[in-house]
């Protein structure tokens, strides 16, 4: 039976508008997308670059320019793949200690945090004299990815949109984040292009400027407040009316601060949260936010946008060329994911990732077939083929970001009660990162061993992604964040098992035993 489609007609209206503040906290929030984008398009470019190679990975500047040397395998190096993967494995552990942070101290003074450590990160990276100087700096961008995860990337970004917008822009204004990420994704690939033939030093150009939207971030930080919720979390309610008042543009909030503070009530009487994300009620939200950022991943995009310029030259584009096609491929990826901003308060979520799941799954087939018809282990792709690969990646990637892209951020950051908000979102992010970090430690190796099969290994989970949202994703547009449970979870033919009263459960096992 498939998932049901929650009906929205019976949603409150709290009241309130687009204020320039709301649009000032997104645009700010969503700041951290630039940086994590930015970070995302850097990496495959200057992994591309003869000078960054030479210095650093001599062994794979040899395979590089090697005649003869197997397509599929030129950059296939475990050092290599640390260099981008590094970041995300140390945005997992620093995820879990920031998320405290972000509870105990705000989003506001974990976002601030995290631009200063990324600022730091970009410094050893960018006068890195060594691979032990670059690998640390790395990992020093992953630290500040890692809180910013809980404070302005892929956490209270989405988090903190959603607690700011009214319930019918939620979407709309979430997505602003993943807009964001794809901005800097393409920043990342122009820039790529420009200074790939500033010999020696074009990719320390590079990864400097991954600086600037950090400073950006910690600049625009001293601009905004703490959301309501936030706020009212750590007692400060007379604070957390104003700003509720600002961020609506309307002095009347009294209905949605009074129920801002009985949410806030019920969460704080929740001593062990990460122990209540156990409890069977929790489990819907926990196994959805999980599962998304798994298929998230397997979808294969950051293995493309990780490597996009090594991708291109595998199949026989020149440098300049495959930067090129780079920069085209995240033109697309910011204009489709305005597509998603437009739409997915209109559309609803469930039909856009259904969409999408269509048009990746034929895209990836499409591209794995050419590949295996076309290219050898040795030799270039004949031009007009190398074309059509490149088309189908636009195509792959406009679906992605339409629909994956943000939707795998938005549901999870709308589905959490506030009880469990904090660490059911750190769960996401965690799972996000731990998945990146295979993807990015893998996929050059995949690509080694399994040639062009690796693009059918990515339509198959596109298989079972598809088949997940047709039966276990319920539609959340327009729900506010805290109807979730009676209006949506309760309602599923398949989640509404697991919101039983859990004291009415144990009461009839207790009668049954009797």
């Amino acid at each position: 039976m498939p998932a049901v489609v929650i009906s929205n007609s019976n949603a409150p209206d709290f009241g309130g508008k687009i204020t320039y503040y709301v649009i000032l906290c997104a645009v700010v929030a969503a700041t951290g997308g630039l940086m994590f984008g930015y970070d995302i398009g850097i990496s495959g470019g200057v992994t591309s670059m003869d000078d960054f190679l030479l210095k650093f990975f001599p062994a794979v500047y040899a395979k590089k320019h090697h005649a003869k040397e197997n397509n599929y395998c030129k950059y296939d190096n475990q050092f290599l793949q640390l260099f981008t993967s590094s970041l995300y494995l140390a945005a997992l552990v620093a995820s879990f200690i920031a998320s405290r942070t972000c509870s105990n101290y705000g989003r506001k003074l974990t976002m601030q945090m995290a631009s200063v450590l990324f600022l730091l990160g970009v410094a050893l990276n960018a006068g890195a004299l060594n691979l032990t100087m670059l690998i640390l700096g790395r990992i020093l961008l992953g630290i500040g990815v890692g809180f910013a995860n809980q404070a302005s990337y892929y956490f209270a970004a989405p988090l903190f949109l959603s607690e700011m917008a009214p319930v019918k822009y939620r979407g709309a204004l979430n997505i602003l984040f993943q807009l964001n990420v794809t901005v800097g994704i393409l920043f990342a690939n122009i820039i790529n292009y420009f200074v790939a033939n500033v010999h020696p030093h074009g990719w320390r150009i590079a990864l400097g400027i991954a600086g600037i939207p950090a400073a950006l971030l910690c600049a625009g930080s001293f601009l905004i407040t703490e959301t309501p919720t936030s706020l009212i979390e750590r007692q400060r309610l007379t604070e957390g009316m104003n700003t509720l008042k600002k961020i609506r543009g309307i002095d009347n909030v009294t209905a949605e601060y009074e129920e801002l503070v009985l949410s806030s009530e019920i969460a704080r009487q929740v001593k062990h949260p990460y122990r209540n994300l156990m409890k069977r009620k929790s489990r819907p939200q926990l196994v959805i936010a999980i599962v998304m950022q798994v298929f998230q991943q397997f979808t294969g995009i950051n293995a493309i946008m990780f490597y996009a310029p090594v991708l291109f030259q595998t199949v026989g584009f020149k440098s300049d060329a495959s930067l090129m096609s780079s920069a085209i491929v995240g033109t697309i990826n910011v204009l489709s994911t305005v597509v998603s901003v437009v739409a997915v308060d209109k559309l609803g979520r469930r039909m856009l990732l259904l969409e999408a799941c269509v048009q990746m799954f034929g895209t990836q087939v499409a591209i794995g077939v050419l590949l295996t018809k076309h290219l050898k282990d040795t030799g270039n792709l004949p031009k007009n083929i190398a074309l059509w690969v490149v088309f189908c990646v636009c195509l792959y990637v406009m679906s992605f970001a339409w629909s994956w892209g943000p939707l795998g951020w938005l549901i999870p950051s709308e589905t959490f009660p506030l009880e469990t908000r904090t660490a059911g979102y750190s769960f996401a992010v965690s799972s996000n990162m731990l998945f990146t970090f295979l993807i990015a430690q893998a996929f050059l190796s995949m690509l080694c061993t399994m040639r062009a099969n690796v693009f059918f290994f990515f339509a198959v989970w596109v298989v079972f992604m598809c088949i997940f949202v047709v039966f276990f994703l319920p539609e959340t547009k327009n729900i506010p964040i805290d109807e979730m449970t009676d209006r949506v979870w309760k309602q599923h033919w398949f989640w509404k098992r697991f919101m039983d009263d859990e004291d009415d459960i144990k009461a009839a096992k207790i009668e049954m035993a009797q």
